[in-house]
């Protein structure tokens, strides 16, 4: 751990999080018309409360993903965090000239996973859907991760499954359409390829002139 002490000033960029989830806060209000982006399949996804669960567990998949990619490859840190801010920056201006809208369903019973969605629903409004800031941070940990080297076969296994749960969770907890999904993974993928294969192609290159000198 003592080889990473030179790499610490990079987990200063993690100051960026809460910053982009104070605008997030200011723009997840009805001031301006709110669209409903429902379609049949969505009709047809019912509300299962135990998706909660992984719901909630992107808090820490995200945040622990992040320090894990820094302690191994600080350039898959950084890179994994601009398509993130990216991404999200990108998601406010939508939200701000094109706000949507998710209608809740009634909570009935006093269940813990019911509790666990009341909890949610009420720190979070029923707005900025459209793309969802959760399905775009989780894929983009997904696709950070296959970039990992020499990692954890625990990682690789773990990463996709628990993302896909996280992914299909913000459907099944009624937070999220299918089109604020289907949004989001085509932003992330958009993005990776800018800061990932651009951005790499240059580092390539810059590596190459490097070892001739």
């Amino acid at each position: 751990m003592s080889d990473k002490k030179k790499d610490l000033p990079y987990l200063l960029c993690l100051l960026v999080m809460p910053a982009l989830g104070l605008l997030y806060t200011l723009l997840n209000t009805d001031t301006r018309e709110a669209v409903i982006l429902s379609t049949t399949l969505d009709e047809w996804i019912p509300f299962v409360p135990v998706f909660i669960v992984p719901y909630i567990f992107w808090y820490a998949f995200i945040l622990g993903y992040l320090f894990y990619f820094w302690y191994k490859d600080v350039h898959i840190f950084m890179k994994a965090l601009s398509i993130i801010v990216i991404g999200e920056l990108i998601c406010f201006v939508i939200y701000f000239f094109f706000q949507t809208t998710v209608p809740r369903p009634e909570l009935t019973g006093d269940g813990m996973f019911i509790q666990l969605v009341g909890m949610i629903y009420s720190h979070d409004r029923p707005y900025n859907a459209f793309p969802s800031i959760h399905v775009l941070t989780t894929f983009s940990i997904i696709l950070a991760n296959i970039n990992i080297k020499n990692k954890h076969s625990f990682h690789s296994v773990f990463v996709p499954i628990m993302g896909s749960l996280i992914i299909v969770s913000t459907l099944f907890v009624k937070q999220h359409y299918v089109l604020d999904m289907v949004g989001s993974i085509f932003l992330t993928v958009f993005i990776y390829g800018i800061i990932f294969e651009l951005y790499g192609v240059s580092t390539k290159k810059s590596n190459q002139a490097y070892l001739k000198e």
